[in-house]
């Protein structure tokens, strides 16, 4: 039987996460002994406590969510080139030396995500202007989007540099009514953490969107999956818009990262059923 790793999570807060279901099917569906956990890190002591934790080999991987993902990849010795690009890492992975490699698996699973609904589109619109919204940008370039808008309510020069960068176009919160620059986008993404449960309410974010005015065959695409039905995506279903939440982008990126650490393909069937269910007992009333 091959020797137990351990993998972990490391943000704040990550209570709310389900990834360790996700990944515990896939080390079950593998038979393997591995586990996953959740490491809140409220700073960045003791995010650097982890990553040093992997460096000796006492972790066998790190996923990283919200805040570190720009601290996690500036503390690699390696930045795979997509992951340098949109300026965060969602993973990080030990490599034989005992170097730290540092790569981001969002864009490419959102990126999978959108291909299969609208393919090729010419105009894609983002909401956020965090690591989420970076990693969109970088998905609808490699969908070869001729054009992509995004719009955040803090701006700063300096991230609107970063944006541009990119490949990005920076718009500027509306003072109020809808946002004309997303009229002509075959896919809009909410990036941002409005509407996730005990985060920002999304009705605002929501209602900057032209919905009546998208073309035809238009999705929008949540990267928030609990809950399920966002603000965001209840506004595109109302109005006949296509409404496709994160789950799959959440399940996506996690069969990267196991593929990363381990090599293989990773079982996405039974990681996608777990993610199901995990969400359904997240949100299953309490009889208490």
């Amino acid at each position: 039987m091959s020797e137990s790793r351990r993998f972990v999570l490391i943000g704040h807060p990550v209570s709310h996460s389900i990834s360790p279901e996700l990944h515990r099917a896939a080390y079950r569906a593998l038979s393997l002994p591995h586990v996953y956990e959740k490491v809140d890190c409220p700073d960045e002591t003791a995010v650097e406590q982890t990553i040093d934790a992997l460096r000796r080999g006492e972790i066998g991987g790190i996923n990283v969510t919200v805040p570190w993902k720009r601290l996690a990849l500036g503390a690699a010795d390696r930045q795979d080139e997509l992951a340098r690009q949109i300026g965060a890492a969602n993973v990080l992975v030990r490599e034989a030396n005992g170097a730290i490699a540092a790569y981001n698996t969002d864009a490419l699973a959102l990126a999978s995500e959108l291909a299969a609904v609208v393919p090729a589109p010419r105009a894609v619109a983002i909401i956020g202007n965090g690591g989420a919204a970076r990693a969109a940008v970088a998905a609808g370039r490699k969908l070869g989007a001729e054009r992509v808008s995004v719009v955040g309510r803090r701006w700063s020069e300096s991230v609107a540099a970063d944006f541009s960068a990119l490949g990005a176009t920076a718009i500027d919160w509306p003072a109020s009514g809808h946002l004309s620059e997303f009229q002509a986008s075959e896919i809009v993404i909410q990036a941002s953490s409005a509407g996730m449960l005990g985060a920002d309410p999304g009705e605002v974010v929501a209602s900057i969107v032209p919905w009546t005015e998208l073309p035809a065959g238009a999705l929008a695409y949540d990267v928030v999956y609990n809950p399920p039905l966002t603000p965001c995506l209840a506004a595109a279903a109302a109005h006949g818009v296509r409404a496709l939440g994160g789950l799959g982008m959440l399940v996506g990126q996690a069969a990267h990262s196991i593929e990363l650490w381990l090599g293989g393909v990773a079982p996405r069937a039974a990681m996608d059923h777990a993610a199901h269910q995990a969400l359904e007992r997240r949100n299953a009333p309490s009889h208490e």
